[in-house]
């Protein structure tokens, strides 16, 4: 019956195979969880069409990168929808104000070729730059080497459009206090979610500044701590990192930097791990 309503009400590929079951069932570890199907859109609309039906169904949902994730994050017994096929064009891009709007499913090295005659890029570049799609790194706060200079995925994040499972959709990014007001007049769904987080980051505000650790590296978990006033109360930054737990992705506004003309790799050599370990924080 899931199968039959999904086929009959999403512009793209329905797979229950057996095959396709298997192959979506692990990423770069050995671990597996075998999906229930998996959904291919060819369209950002066929994908939010596809959240409708699962949600008629009451079925998990998992929106699957470029399956290169190291722990699992790609798999799950869910209904995957991959975005890698089909949704995965630049939409827009500002060179003035240094961003583009991008489907979640278009590979990082993708994007950064067509970036290229403006003289910008995406800054974070994991090791798997050349498959990974901008909607998982966006799914796990991506960070790669170049995350020194250019930052995190949830610093390079603009705006993002976002569709909950109850078929909410909307925009996300950093709220000021008049758009905060303007959205809590609306009275909707996405009223009462700002609402409650305005709440949860006022009162706990002191937690996570204390607890939350202030390395430039830190992806797990919930950014709480984009909800602060001197983050925003930014929303996208707080759903980066989320997995595809909380909302699923149709579209992210990012921050481009420019690329650099000359690139070098230092190689150094320590006798011992503790001493490379010891050594870092005088390079940084």
């Amino acid at each position: 019956m899931l199968e039959r309503d999904l086929a009959a009400s999403v512009d793209g590929e329905v797979r229950f195979d057996a095959g396709t079951r298997g192959a979506y069932s692990t990423d770069g570890l050995n671990f597996r969880q075998v999906p229930i199907g998996v959904v291919l859109p060819r369209t950002v609309e066929a994908g939010a069409a596809a959240v409708a039906v699962c949600r008629a169904y009451g079925v998990p949902l998992l929106s699957r990168g470029g399956g290169t994730s190291l722990a699992g994050q790609c798999t799950n017994t869910a209904v995957v929808i991959d975005w890698s096929k089909y949704c995965n064009r630049v939409l827009d891009v500002d060179a003035e104000q240094r961003t583009c709007v991008v489907e979640p499913g278009i590979v990082l090295d993708v994007l950064n070729d067509q970036l290229k005659p403006a003289g910008l890029r995406f800054g974070p570049e994991p090791a798997t730059h050349m498959n990974c799609t901008l909607g998982g790194m966006i799914g796990n706060n991506s960070c790669g080497a170049t995350a020194q200079r250019t930052g995190k995925v949830v610093d390079n994040i603009a705006a993002l459009e976002v569709l909950l499972y109850d078929g909410t959709r909307f925009w996300c990014g950093p709220t000021s206090d008049d758009e905060f007001a303007a959205i809590e007049r609306r009275g909707d769904q996405r009223a009462r979610i700002y609402r409650q987080l305005r709440e949860l980051s006022e009162k706990y505000a002191g937690q996570i500044r204390a607890t939350y650790p202030d390395i430039p590296r830190r992806v797990s978990g919930y950014n709480l701590d984009s909800l602060l006033p001197e983050h925003g109360f930014d929303v996208a930054g707080l759903l980066v990192g989320s997995e595809s737990t909380l909302v699923t992705v149709l579209r992210a506004r990012l921050k481009l930097v420019d690329v650099l003309t000359e690139r070098s790799l230092v190689v150094l050599g320590y006798p011992s791990v503790d001493k490379a370990a010891d050594a870092v924080p005088r390079i940084l």
